[in-house]
């Protein structure tokens, strides 16, 4: 089963920073990889990813940055905004919360999901493995690896 996210721009930092490879923003970047996750982005959404990648703080070579987006494009789909005229704390996350509306049953992986409405649909990238993971196996279901209850 495939699923479909909008991935946060710092999930893809904070993948490319890891030297965990059981991290599970490594998981979520692999999990798109495989075909298990389908991002969906707009060309906003690609512009803020290149913006961010490209800071001097972080020191990505052009190759890395470029297999970054490459990744989200060749296995994603791009998909327009759902208007919601919703005010969050920072402006700039609004595009992914309306990108991430226009595509049913999408979800939005985040790391600062304290930027973002309490929705079931928003998640940390530990959440999505575990939805991932629950998918996979259904017993998994029961297991409390996951609080989705304390944010």
């Amino acid at each position: 089963m495939k699923i479909f996210a909008v991935i946060d721009t710092n999930v893809i930092v904070s993948a490319i920073l890891s030297r965990h490879e059981d991290a599970a923003t490594v998981q979520i970047m692999r999990k798109i990889i495989i075909g298990d996750i389908v991002p969906v982005y707009n060309n906003d959404i690609l512009k803020e990813y290149s913006i961010v990648l490209h800071r001097p703080k972080f020191g990505f070579s052009e190759s890395l940055i470029n297999q970054a987006l490459r990744s989200i494009t060749e296995f994603g789909i791009s998909s327009e905004r759902l208007d919601t005229y919703t005010s969050l704390p920072d402006p700039k996350d609004l595009v992914f919360y309306e990108v991430a509306l226009s595509v049913d049953d999408s979800y939005l992986v985040t790391g600062n999901i304290k930027h973002f409405p309490k929705e079931p649909f928003i998640v940390t990238p530990a959440e999505m493995i575990h939805i991932i993971e629950s998918i996979e196996n259904p017993k998994l279901l029961n297991e409390p690896s996951v609080s989705y209850g304390s944010r």
